[in-house]
């Protein structure tokens, strides 16, 4: 019998790690001569670097580069091999980098986020993926651009900075300088929403609030939206507002596709891929994966859908255990997921769940695997 353990973490409580220790420990207790193997895995928000090096043995590197704030911070992302990097624009751009007093995407910038795709370049990294959730930024990655050489021109014919308040003041876009690097390299963009980069569903009114953005100032800020979308339909000959996921990130989706010619991609296929998670279905009997809630946005580009659509396509069953179920959860099962145990036991307030998580944990997959083997006696 061989176990794959494929789990994203249970934030604030489990990681991805600890979740395989438990269930390696409790598959062993059931089944004394299993082979157990783990990977580590996300879906392309928070924490997606940190899982695909744990995953491939990969080197975490350090780098320098300005915040959302325009502020000196030491940043890092990872190296797969000498060709690959992976990294996550909220380790240089992201909101968590922000006091909520603070929050004004008017002036958060995504200058960082190019510094650090630059230092990449500069290392000779030539196939980058980039995780764009959790932004603190509205402006457009234009930003991002003017780290890479790119020029955003106001009236004056003068350089602006690069956050959500020049967005108003475009008047022309100048590639002249970017970086020559960028077209030697491949990037892959790992984003899982569909915004258009304007509108009621683009990056200002979808995301702005969250950012700390008023009423009043999204409606500026959407003026500056459109007017950039207008200039790079005007030099570009691209309609971004017809184009899905150019609103991610503050725009930072429409920068990198527009400028870097990046691809759009599903943060869990992505990680799937930089991990070679089908290599590891190899001679698998069962896949065990989870996550910290489930509910109808499970299936919507998170861990598990991925990891039991690669199941499923194989014909290897997979089941989940998590903390818990919401509204939706059961439609998953359509996705290669066979079954969801879930870890709390009793009824309980959040706080203990939380405090217990690890033995909670453990006592689901002695359940699960108990299941398993009942299942294995009725054949």
């Amino acid at each position: 019998m061989k176990f794959l353990f494929a789990s994203d973490s249970f934030k604030g409580s489990l990681s991805s790690q600890k979740t395989a220790e438990l269930l390696a420990k409790a598959a062993r207790e059931i089944f004394p001569d299993c082979q157990c193997d783990s990977i580590v895995v996300a879906d392309g928000g928070e924490g997606t670097t940190a899982a695909v090096l744990a995953a491939t043995n990969g080197k975490k590197l350090p780098v320098q580069v300005h915040g959302p704030l325009w502020e000196d911070i030491t940043s890092n992302y990872g190296m797969l091999d000498e060709n690959r990097a992976v990294m996550e624009m909220a380790a240089a751009s992201g909101l968590p980098l922000v006091p909520e007093e603070k929050r004004d995407p008017r002036y958060t910038t995504s200058y960082g986020t190019g510094e650090m795709i630059a230092d990449a370049l500069r290392r000779g990294f030539r196939d980058i993926s980039i995780a764009i959730g959790g932004s603190a930024t509205n402006d457009g990655g234009i930003g991002c651009i003017c780290a890479l050489g790119g020029k955003f021109l106001d009236e004056n014919n003068q350089e602006l900075k690069g956050c959500g308040e020049d967005l108003m003041k475009i008047r022309k876009i100048d590639l002249s300088g970017l970086n020559p690097l960028i077209k030697e390299c491949k990037f892959t963009v790992m984003c899982d929403v569909t915004n258009p980069l304007c509108g009621k569903d683009g990056a200002t009114y979808t995301f702005g609030r969250q950012k700390g953005a008023t009423p009043e100032i999204q409606n500026d800020l959407e003026a500056g939206m459109c007017n950039y979308r207008d200039i790079i339909k005007e030099q570009f000959d691209l309609d971004m507002d017809n184009i899905p996921g150019s609103g991610a990130a503050g725009g930072l989706g429409t920068a990198l596709m527009v400028f870097l010619n990046g691809t759009l991609k599903s943060g869990i296929e992505t990680v799937l891929d930089l991990v070679d998670f089908d290599e590891h279905l190899k001679d698998v009997d069962i896949v065990v994966t989870g996550e910290g809630a489930t509910d109808w946005q499970s299936v919507f580009g998170k861990v598990m859908q991925g990891v039991g659509v690669h199941c499923k396509k194989r014909h290897i069953p997979a089941v989940a255990i998590v903390g818990s179920m919401g509204s939706g959860a059961e439609d998953i099962f359509d996705y290669g997921i066979e079954s969801i145990i879930t870890t709390v036991n009793n009824i309980m307030p959040l706080s203990d769940a939380l405090n217990h998580a690890e033995e909670l944990y453990l006592g689901a997959a002695r359940r699960m695997f108990r299941l398993l083997k009942a299942g294995m006696q009725m054949r």
